[in-house]
């Protein structure tokens, strides 16, 4: 077996973790976090802070799986490995058919809103999706023809996301006042579960720290420093999110952020630079939200060819699936896949959003949310391999897997809040045992 080369030190690592972390979802569920919170910066701040503490020691968990791995593939592997391979066949299922697509759906559709206020179109749904669905289809299409188009372009924006984000903090905290956001927390607001559900968005916000898992092999010495980059990453992510969290409900009112919804971040620019300045800077946010598409969209394409890597048992139309093309190699068949599968969600997203059916929401919180399912398993296995004897220590067997449970069951709880919640998560179920079934069926008749 060809030994994987490990390229990355411990800064490196953390700066990668950092730029997967950060993406579009600060920019446009800023306005999602203060409608759930009742207007309340501080129970947002909370509920940021609870968020990455949870992500934290899931990270620790996840490290230890991955220092005992040299097998690349992330999560799906470590369910494969040290669950079992029927359960990583329901966790592919799931990531190919809902969590994905409807991420680089709802993304894409954002692309969409920032372009209709950047050119002054009319923000019909129509128009923004149209929008998205143009971006999207472009993004397939460079990033099934070339990986270096793909990957170019993700270098770029990992870049331009962090300017808004920096200017808007500074600014907002030496220029504005904060304290506006923080006068309307009553014992009322705190004893109710309503603002729980600002989890959903803040999820979504820092959705993507378990990608990072995928470089482990890659990591020099694994054992020691991926999990204190797990720890490090989330909390500069944390820092960062707050700083403009405070920052934009420092230059604008929250209850201004709540009427404007996504278009704040445009008002915000103004307000700092006037109109040319504030068109660069949504220019940037633009490029931002594109970035992350694109990053999902690449990882996206290869899902399907790398379950049918692992046999037509694991996955339908593996032999059509596991074809590549041109001079990259480059899974066509499987980019095209998904594509039809983010035609399906675009519909899907049209109409929750145009019936105002997941109010406040959107078809990718709740699969977000519904991850978190998985994550613990691969906690109770980390539990189970310290009673084997193979993870020292109770804080790292015992401490560490109880309150990453408890942070997924945090999070779970906040997809609750959501009305439709128990239908999608059903639906969500049903793809997993649809997995399973197919995964039987197929080992049966083997």
């Amino acid at each position: 077996m060809k030994e994987t080369k490990q390229n990355y030190g411990l800064f490196t690592t953390i700066t990668m973790i950092v730029g997967i972390c950060i993406g579009s979802g600060i920019f446009f569920k800023s306005d999602n976090i203060l409608t759930l919170t009742g207007g309340s910066v501080f129970l947002g701040v909370l509920v940021f802070i609870l968020g990455a503490t949870s992500i934290i020691f899931g990270g620790l968990c996840i490290s230890e799986l991955a220092s005992r791995t040299d097998r690349p593939g992330g999560i799906i592997t470590y369910v494969e490995e040290f669950a079992s391979e029927k359960l990583a066949c329901g966790m592919g299922w799931f990531q190919i058919f809902v969590y994905y697509p409807t991420i680089a759906v709802v993304v894409s559709w954002v692309i969409g809103i920032y372009i209709c206020l950047l050119f002054g179109w009319q923000g019909t749904l129509e128009n923004q999706l149209f929008i998205g669905f143009l971006f999207y289809t472009l993004n397939f299409l460079a990033n099934s023809l070339s990986a270096r188009l793909g990957g170019g372009f993700q270098n770029f924006s990992t870049i331009s996301k962090m300017l808004p984000l920096a200017v808007i903090a500074i600014f907002g905290l030496a220029f504005g006042n904060p304290a506006q956001g923080f006068k309307n927390v009553s014992a009322q607001t705190l004893g109710g579960a309503t603002w729980l559900a600002a989890i959903g968005p803040i999820a979504y916000s820092f959705d993507g720290w378990t990608i990072s898992t995928t470089i482990a092999p890659e990591i020099k010495d694994s054992k020691r420093n991926l999990p204190k980059a797990l720890v490090i990453a989330p909390i500069i992510v944390l820092l960062t999110y707050v700083a403009y969290f405070i920052g934009v409900t420092s230059l604008v009112e929250p209850k201004k952020i709540m009427e404007l919804q996504d278009a704040h971040v445009y008002l915000v620019a103004q307000k700092l630079f006037g109109g040319l300045g504030g068109q660069l800077i949504l220019i940037f946010v633009i490029i931002a939200v594109m970035g992350t598409a694109n990053g999902i969209i690449l990882g996206y394409i290869r899902l399907p060819y790398a379950m049918a890597l692992r046999g037509s048992e694991m996955f339908p139309l593996a032999d059509k699936l596991i074809k590549t093309s041109g001079k990259n190699n480059m899974p066509v068949n499987s980019a095209v896949f998904c594509y039809a599968i983010t035609l399906f969600w675009t519909v899907a997203h049209y109409i929750t959003v145009k019936f105002n059916l997941l109010p406040n929401s959107d078809v990718s919180e709740i699969s977000i949310v519904m991850s978190y399912l998985f994550y613990i398993i691969l906690y109770y296995k980390v539990f189970q391999l310290y009673r084997k004897g193979e993870i020292q220590g109770v804080f790292r067997g015992i401490v560490i897997p109880s309150l990453a449970t408890l942070g997924s069951l945090f999070i779970l709880s906040g997809g609750l809040q959501s009305r439709l919640f128990v239908f999608y998560a059903a639906f969500c179920v049903a793809v997993v045992f649809a997995a399973l079934l197919y995964y039987s069926r197929k080992k049966q008749r083997a």
